[in-house]
């Protein structure tokens, strides 16, 4: 390797070299924390997302890092998924907006289980308001919005915000309105503040067919769709839509459509509008029937997939999986309703309650060999129980959501000899990191692929006569770095060649006023 002087940028190694390099000791499960902190020097910059965003990190590396004077560094942790959403919360006051918004946005969408930040980061976000010293990359209020759809916010947040103490935080608990309860409601349309009972107002107006109809408006548009299926609804309205074939989806949709209407609207031309009925919780057994023999498929699957009697709550989960392919928390559903979908003959109910984390053990077993697979897949992605093997196959049979299944403990790293020769590069690279092998795995190190390489390289079965060569080879550098079986000195000796400084760049904690770094 060539050789430089100590603090100074490498003298003739090749830029990408020792990006792949610093990339590696970035990601090395053995490196010690005092390795991991000289990576937050300038120097090692192609190192940060690696570092930061990538991986877990002890205790004193995440103090550097979030007293890190770079906001790039800082926002490459507010979205690491390993991180303990307390430790991220931590950048909720980051005097720079591009941070919060990073943290309110939350970890890349490549994680079923999104962690919930703590409620007093939530309520710090949602109630923040812009001062004259902020800067104009984001707005109070854009950061609250990133929050919103990050799905960081539980769903018992949001049903405590009603009797909030602040009144930002009660004014939008009146998104929930149609949950809440007649107390909660009336509580909130006498608030002593006006901005709460502003909004408690106008969402009381939405359960208001009269003041819906006057507020509908003509041409078609998302507003139009979304009050037609959603919120109460008039006689005239309902007659003057069927009268001009205009929205019989939102009206089928729509929990508030006239019994009369829903009939009709049963035996409409168009079968997306049918299957909307079949969804319903309130038909009656005759036209449940009736749908169940519907000419179209889809909607004679939905009219089967659960008997009478429904509730809305149950037919709203199960219309997410199917047209979504997710479930959201619902505090209607209760655990006798999943147990039953879990020995129901339906497999869609049974992948619903696969993907209950709540489910018991004794309702987990059958499911383990379910002969539908998307079921076994669901258990595996979803639930804790979910043996190794499982896991496994849900590895090898879904590759978009592998990256995913490499984030959870319970997927398999030993006994993967057999998937060395596997045709798919993802499997063989898992199998090549296998540190219980017979033997190091040097055939895959001229792999094809470069993250069978990286992996094999990676190994720490290989001894460091092998190891230590591929260094200074960009097929292999990367992996190479990241080998736990380099030893301490070693990655302090690659990180002096490759010009990163020792020792005099030292971040300290954060400051709890300002978040400026003490050093």
């Amino acid at each position: 390797m060539a050789s430089s002087r100590p603090g100074s940028a490498p003298d003739s190694l090749p830029d990408s070299l020792r990006e792949q390099q610093l990339r590696g000791v970035a990601a090395n499960p053995a490196a010690p924390p005092d390795v991991l902190i000289r990576l937050l020097d300038p120097a090692a910059r192609a190192a940060w997302t690696t570092l930061c965003e990538e991986r877990d990190l002890p205790p004193a590396v995440v103090e550097a890092v979030l007293a890190h004077p770079e906001h790039t560094v800082r926002r490459a942790f507010a979205r690491n998924p390993h991180a303990d959403p307390a430790q991220r919360g931590r950048l909720v006051h980051d005097p720079d907006g591009r941070v919060r918004g990073t943290l309110a946005g939350g970890p890349r969408r490549t994680h079923h289980r999104i962690r919930p930040l703590p409620d007093e980061v939530l309520e710090t976000l949602l109630t923040a308001v812009d001062g004259p010293g902020d800067n104009d990359w984001l707005t109070a209020g854009e950061i609250a919005q990133e929050l919103e759809s990050s799905r960081q916010i539980p769903l018992s947040f949001r049903l405590r915000l009603p009797e909030h103490p602040h009144p930002v935080l009660r004014a939008r608990g009146t998104d929930q309105w149609k949950h809440l309860t007649t107390g909660q409601r009336e509580a909130l349309l006498a608030d002593p503040d006006p901005g709460v009972r502003e909004a408690a107002a106008r969402a009381h107006r939405y359960l208001d067919a009269e003041a819906m109809e006057a507020d509908l408006p003509e041409r078609d548009c998302h507003a139009r769709a979304g009050l037609l299926a959603n919120y109460p609804v008039t006689r005239a309205v309902v007659e003057a839509c069927l009268a001009a074939g205009r929205n019989h989806y939102g009206l089928a949709h729509n929990l508030h459509t006239p019994a009369d209407a829903v009939a009709r609207l049963a035996r409409d031309p168009d079968p997306e509008v049918r299957n909307q009925v079949a969804a319903r919780a309130d038909l009656t057994p005759g036209l449940l029937a009736e749908l169940a023999e519907d000419p179209d498929e889809k909607v004679r699957s939905r009219a089967r997939i659960q008997p009478l009697p429904r509730t809305w709550a149950q037919c709203r989960a199960i219309d997410a999986l199917i047209d979504w392919d997710t479930t959201y928390p619902d505090p209607e559903l209760d655990a006798d309703w999943y147990a039953a979908c879990a020995r129901s003959e339906h497999p869609v109910l049974r992948r619903l309650a696969a993907r209950h984390p709540g489910l018991p053990r004794e309702l987990v077993e059958p499911l383990i060999t379910d002969p539908d697979p998307e079921v076994r897949h669901a258990l595996a992605l979803h639930h804790p129980l979910a043996p190794p093997a499982l896991v496994l196959d849900t590895f090898l049979s879904r590759p978009g959501e592998r990256p995913y299944l490499l984030t959870l403990p319970d997927l398999p790293r030993t006994g993967l000899g057999h998937l060395l020769g596997h045709e798919d590069p993802e499997v063989r690279a898992l199998a090549a990191a296998d540190v219980t092998l017979d033997e190091p795995p040097v055939r895959l190190l001229s792999d094809p692929e470069a993250l069978v390489r990286r992996a094999a390289a990676a190994n720490p079965l290989l001894p460091l006569d092998v190891l230590l060569p591929l260094l200074e080879d960009p097929e292999h550098a990367e992996g190479a770095a990241a080998n736990p079986g380099l030893p301490a000195a070693r990655l302090h000796e690659l990180l002096d060649l490759l010009g990163v400084p020792a020792g005099h760049v030292v971040y300290g904690t954060l400051d709890s006023e300002d978040n400026s770094p003490v050093t």
